[in-house]
């Protein structure tokens, strides 16, 4: 795929040949068994290198999933708060949030209002409010309080 004349070529130790006919250098990487890559076709001459790609590939892949592996992501963990929470039940959920907030993940906060507790909404807010306050410095609002109905959410983060 190598259409030009001369390329600057790299044998496969990584040595700089020097420009070199594009044929030339083709049959040197067959006599080797190995393939021509171009590597940088803007130069001029473009430079092509003498290389197993395949092993290149196989190589760059295993990077990648190495990196991926490594990468960590965010999850996002649910805690949900009831109308009438208090004592032990609440410091339960505040434990696991902070359980869940120390492995750098976030925690949505829900609390779903049924039948006549609609009508006391600020309470619901105040509750979540409280909740979040309990954490202090320490969290972020991610997303702050939001009403869908008779739910309501926010999503916190740690610092």
């Amino acid at each position: 795929m190598i259409r030009v004349p001369q390329i600057l070529l790299i044998d496969e130790n990584g040595q700089n040949v020097g420009v070199k006919n594009s044929r030339a250098a083709l049959a040197q990487a067959k006599e080797l068994e190995l393939d021509l890559v171009e590597v940088n076709p803007v130069a001029n001459p473009p430079v092509c290198k003498i290389m197993d790609f395949g092993k290149f590939k196989y190589e760059q892949e295993k990077l990648a999933h190495k990196q991926k592996v490594a990468s960590k992501k965010t999850d996002l963990k649910g805690i949900r708060l009831s109308f009438k929470i208090k004592g032990g039940d609440l410091e339960n959920r505040q434990n696991q949030a902070q359980k869940f907030l120390t492995e750098n993940n976030q925690v949505k906060i829900e609390l779903i209002l049924k039948g006549r507790e609609r009508a006391y909404a600020d309470n619901a807010k105040k509750i979540i409010e409280d909740f979040i306050r309990y954490f202090g410095e320490n969290v972020k609002v991610m997303q702050p309080i939001q009403r869908q109905g008779g739910k309501f959410s926010a999503v916190i983060a740690p610092k």
